[in-house]
């Protein structure tokens, strides 16, 4: 007869069927521990699934692994994390980069950071991707870092940073155990020399500021959508970025405005940059195809092809190197101050007591400053030669 009040009937051989207050019926085995002399028991599973001649069976094996000293509970305690191990094990590497990045992808400026993750792994840890993340080791590790450690030590040292974050969040998942392979200090910092020892890779140079006139006068010769998008770039002492994703959107041309917004400015915050006349006028004469000033047969035009056309004219500089360029006029030619050249640049003061206090951008004293660098850009030198711009790097 079906029991239907809750409680426990014993069947024999230490089964019970145990009757909940819903009616629900459960297969038991119940023991009596050795060592404590409490009653222990270890579900079997519902009855409307296991029939009474299969937990009969189930029953008899748990007994005799009382017998023999075993402990069913602790041994299926043992068997789940025995499982849970082995399926660790079979997560990669490659998976954990990508669920670490998408876990952290919302706390991350913007979406080129979650990109520059994802290259940067792919490119330099591809043989690393497809193995076992519990298996990742200090040579494995050094494998990808040490061809590059002297050469592109910047990139390296990104590189190792996240493969360690990488491996520290598989470790807090455990999907890993032990120490991090790519820890810097008291680990790697034992193997490789520190990155400040490094000898450096010779970057190219920027652009003197008393060569900026015969300069320009070389890259208005060039009838180029980069060459416009680069000679924008110089007039506002912006990021060859920030330039080639430009929409126009983000330009006001009757206040002369380009507000750049925080999503693809380095610091993470809205940039106010005033146009200049020349760079009005130079804005004014594009043609607008869809919505980026500059576009390209995808979106827009690459910083790589601004470079190729800043390399047809000097191959020893680089396009970001004309922020320094005007740095060093600011600071030479002019009696502007740090401040106001600092927030033309959209560099953010690292001293916190002082950015808390000073929170305006200078619009007008920037306005004014950008006037006297468009004026300076567009003077060449008495004696411009064509043949001294062009000259290759010594």
């Amino acid at each position: 007869m079906r029991i239907t009040k809750p409680g426990m009937v014993a069947v024999g051989g230490g089964l019970y069927e145990r009757t909940k207050a819903n009616g629900s019926r459960y297969w038991v085995f119940r023991w009596r521990d050795r060592v404590t002399s409490k009653l222990r028991d270890r579900g079997i599973g519902p009855a409307t699934k296991i029939t009474r001649p299969q937990a009969v069976r189930i029953a008899k094996g748990y007994a005799a692994r009382v017998a023999e000293g075993g402990d069913p509970i602790k041994e299926a305690r043992a068997k789940i994390e025995a499982d849970r191990i082995a399926k660790a094990k079979d997560v990669t590497f490659g998976e954990c980069c990508t669920k670490y990045i998408d876990a952290h992808r919302a706390g991350w400026r913007n979406a080129k950071h979650a990109a520059q993750w994802t290259t940067t792994l792919e490119t330099y840890c591809a043989k690393l991707l497809p193995l076992p993340v519990a298996a990742i080791d200090t040579a494995m590790v050094l494998n990808v870092l040490e061809p590059i450690w002297s050469t592109k030590n910047e990139t390296a040292s990104r590189v190792r940073m996240r493969m360690e974050n990488v491996m520290d969040w598989a470790a807090a998942r455990e999907y890993r155990a032990g120490d991090n392979p790519a820890r810097w200090r008291g680990h790697l910092a034992k193997l490789l020399p520190k990155p400040a020892k490094v000898k450096r890779v010779q970057h190219r140079r920027a652009l003197p500021h008393a060569e900026i006139g015969d300069f320009m006068v070389e890259l208005r010769k060039r009838d180029l959508l980069t060459a416009r998008a680069l000679e924008l770039q110089v007039l506002c002492a912006s990021r060859p970025g920030e330039v080639a994703g430009a929409q126009w959107a983000e330009i006001d041309m009757r206040a002369a405005v380009w507000t750049i917004p925080a999503d693809r400015i380095k610091a993470g915050r809205e940039h106010r940059v005033p146009l200049s006349a020349p760079a009005v006028a130079l804005l004014k004469a594009l043609p607008r195809i869809d919505e980026h000033v500059f576009p390209g047969m995808r979106s827009h035009i690459t910083t790589d092809g601004m470079l190729k056309c800043l390399h047809t004219i000097r191959d020893d500089l680089d396009a970001h190197g004309f922020r320094s360029t005007f740095r060093d006029w600011c600071s030479e030619c002019t009696g502007y101050s740090r401040e106001t050249a600092e927030r033309a640049l959209a560099h953010v003061t690292k001293d916190k007591s002082e950015a808390a206090y000073f929170r305006s951008d200078l619009f007008d004293k920037r306005r004014r400053m950008m006037e006297d660098w468009a004026r300076y850009c567009g003077t060449p030198s008495p004696k411009h030669n064509v043949t001294s711009i062009r000259r290759k790097a010594s």
